[in-house]
């Protein structure tokens, strides 16, 4: 019999609505919203699946679309530190539009990580890519979360600057870490997923600044014989499923084509163990075939996977959380409260997150 999967995380879309229009992005070509639809997380929706999951503890809320043009956020993230339910973006948010009080909350209500996606050093390289994108704004409102965490006496959110290389920006790689430096921010460079746009010219550079080795998602591949974040994506289906705006689980961050049903309709554990989503874990482990109503079916990774003969291992898929994303919540909502609420708490998180 195969284990009922009951993970303390889960990833829950809040808007697949985006202000930005990133040349590369599906949700800027409008592939996303004919799948997923244009839409947020309400607050009603939100406040039903804590409730009634309180092995919950811990819920990311970025994807696809920008978190901080849903109108009941402030809301969301009340609630969920008066759960004691961590809330997350690690996925990332391009923090452009963000009303005042929602930076204050951040803050207030121990958000605990926000992913800050930009890429350049300067509003001239940043807006080539992060077009619609203001690159002074963005930076200002990391100050202001800044003070807010003086204000507040609190590490919370701690704050990534994740900077995905182009051949147009990557000259402003090390101005960008040590403005990251000075923002007490930790500094991730990430492989472009379209090479086609601006290509990399400065390999050497981009493979140190990487710390993979490679300067492209394609010398990855040749390197591991495995997508890049292939191994992260795909044992979301274990270790933390995704869940769209409206409760359709899509099981991981990179599928927007199909479904395994819906977590608002039916219980949420028992969506995440229906025969289907089933079915999908063991056609990543390489152990049954494939079947055309499987998601995956049509996923590039699964296919690279098929052709290479290189199956996820369930070793894999306890390995490819992080120590930041796993021990932190191990403890469930009691040691999300632990860190809420005792002198040491944050700065234990935040060790931990470091590590």
């Amino acid at each position: 019999m195969t284990p009922q999967i009951k993970p303390k995380t889960i990833r829950l879309e809040a808007s697949t609505h985006c202000q930005l229009k990133c040349p590369s992005c599906e949700t800027a070509q409008g592939k996303t919203h004919e799948k997923l639809g244009g839409g947020f997380l309400k607050f009603q929706d939100f406040q039903k699946l804590v409730d009634q999951n309180p092995w919950l503890s811990h819920i990311e809320l970025s994807n696809w679309g920008e978190i901080f043009l849903n109108p009941d956020l402030l809301e969301i993230i009340k609630y969920a530190n008066s759960k004691s339910v961590a809330l997350t973006a690690s996925n990332g948010s391009n923090l452009n539009t963000v009303k005042k009080e929602l930076l204050e909350a951040v803050v207030k209500y121990k958000f605990r990580h926000i992913t800050c996606s930009i890429d350049g050093a300067s509003s001239e390289i940043y807006s080539i890519y992060r077009q619609g994108g203001n690159f002074e704004r963005v930076i200002e409102n990391i100050k202001t979360i800044n003070e807010y965490k003086r204000l507040y006496r609190s590490q919370f959110p701690l704050l990534t600057w994740q900077y995905v290389a182009f051949g147009h920006n990557e000259h402003e790689i090390p101005a960008a870490q040590a403005l990251a430096k000075s923002l007490n921010m930790k500094f991730y460079v990430k492989l472009s997923w379209d090479e086609n746009f601006s290509p990399v010219t400065n390999g050497d550079l981009v493979r140190k600044a990487s710390k993979q080795g490679v300067a492209s998602r394609s010398e990855y591949l040749k390197k591991h014989g495995r997508d890049y974040l292939q191994k992260r994506i795909c044992s979301q289906l274990w270790q933390d499923p995704q869940v769209n705006w409206d409760g359709k689980i899509l099981g991981c961050c990179y599928n927007y084509w199909d479904n395994f049903g819906n977590a608002f309709e039916d219980n949420l554990g028992k969506s995440l163990n229906t025969e289907k989503i089933d079915y999908a874990r063991q056609m990543l482990l390489g152990k049954v075939e494939a079947k055309a109503d499987i998601p995956c079916t049509k996923c590039g990774h699964y296919q690279q996977m098929k052709k290479e003969g290189n199956w996820l291992t369930m070793s894999d898929v306890n390995s490819a959380q992080s120590k930041s994303e796993k021990y932190p919540y191990s403890l469930g909502r009691f040691g999300v409260w632990l860190t809420n609420n005792l002198p040491f708490g944050t700065k234990i998180y935040s060790l931990v997150f470091e590590r």
